[in-house]
Formats: structure tokens, sequence, C-alpha cells
């Protein structure tokens, strides 16, 4: 990348269009790697190699968290979004778009919203069996079609989930979990390996 590019450039690159989904699908896997590189000298930069959220306030944040941990767990094999800096990945980008900050704040808002008239409790105060009802509506667009109220909050789900996706997968921990290795020359083609039987 060179060094005549600015954050607000790179980021504004990496944000092009919330109408379009997927970071990925907009933007190069590079400036994304980029965007993954400033959190980490952040990191880097402050005693407590802690990072301070550019555009969510700590309960939005911490929410954001929760809800990206419980798109991509980590399990035994490999870290999850939290690990992956998934979070800070959305926070960045959020911080210099507007669609994005209209769409994730919004939805936010809307999910604690929705949890105060259900369970008389934000989001993050509710049991794990309400969180997984909460979720488990608004995972699918289905149900915003036979019930038009819960239309927002799949919006947002949606989006959101692309989001840590994008975040995890355009990550160190997500390129190794796909097994990635980058642009290297094969001598050869070994071809793909067999499927197997059922």
């Amino acid at each position: 990348m060179s060094s005549g590019i600015s954050r607000r450039d790179v980021l504004k690159s990496l944000a092009v269009s919330a109408a379009a989904t997927s970071v990925l699908r907009v933007i190069p896997a590079q400036a994304a790697e980029y965007a993954h590189h400033m959190v980490a000298a952040e990191k880097a930069a402050t005693p407590a190699k802690a990072y301070a959220a550019k555009f969510f306030n700590a309960h939005d944040y911490k929410t954001l968290q929760a809800l990206c941990q419980t798109i991509i767990p980590s399990d035994a094999d490999c870290g999850g979004a939290i690990e992956a800096g998934a979070p800070e990945f959305i926070d960045l980008l959020t911080s210099e778009n507007q669609d994005y900050q209209t769409t994730l704040a919004g939805g936010l808002l809307w999910l604690d919203a929705t949890c105060s008239d259900r369970y008389e409790k934000v989001y993050l105060d509710c049991s794990p069996q309400q969180q997984k009802e909460i979720l488990d509506q608004i995972a699918f667009r289905t149900n915003a079609i036979s019930n038009p109220a819960l239309s927002q909050g799949v919006e947002f789900f949606s989006f959101l989930r692309n989001m840590t996706a994008d975040g995890f997968f355009t990550s160190e921990i997500g390129t190794k979990y796909l097994g990635y290795i980058g642009n290297t020359f094969l001598k050869e083609f070994p071809g793909c390996p067999p499927v197997p039987e059922a």
C-alpha cells in the first residue's frame, strides 16, 4: 500500500457501500488486511494492548462483541470473531461510513428496545435462552414477511453477519482457518482432492 494514501482514504475504500451488504464484495482484500493492521498497531501502541472504540459507545460495543461471538464462536480448532478482531474491524469501518452507522447503530437500538419490550431488559441482560429466541427470529428473512415488525432487526442482523464474516475471514486467524497460502507460484497443479464417499 502506498504511503501517500491516508487512513481516511483506505477506510472510505473499505466502506464503499452499505447497500452491497458484504465489504469483500466491493473492496480488495488488501484494504481489509490494512484495516486489521491499523487495529493491531493501535493495540500495540497502548499499555493495556486494548482497542478504543471509534464509533460505538461502551454499551453498544459490548453488545456488538457479544453478537459477533454468537455469529462466529471460538472452538477447539480455531479462535472466533472476537479473537480475529471482527468487532474492532466493524467499529473502524463504521466510524468512517454514515450508512454503516445508520444500519448498525439503528439495529442495536432496535435490538435493545425489542428486548426491553419483550423481556423488560436490554439484550446483554437477557438470559441466554431469551437472546437465542430474539436472534432466531431475526436470523431469517421469511420471519419479516410474516411479521413486518421484525424487518429492521432482520436487515440489521443480516448486515452484521456479513460484516462479522468479512472481519473474521480477512483476519490472520480467518485466513489460517481457510488454509489460504497467499499468492504463491505452483510448478504444477495436483488437482482437487477427491470427494469423500458418503
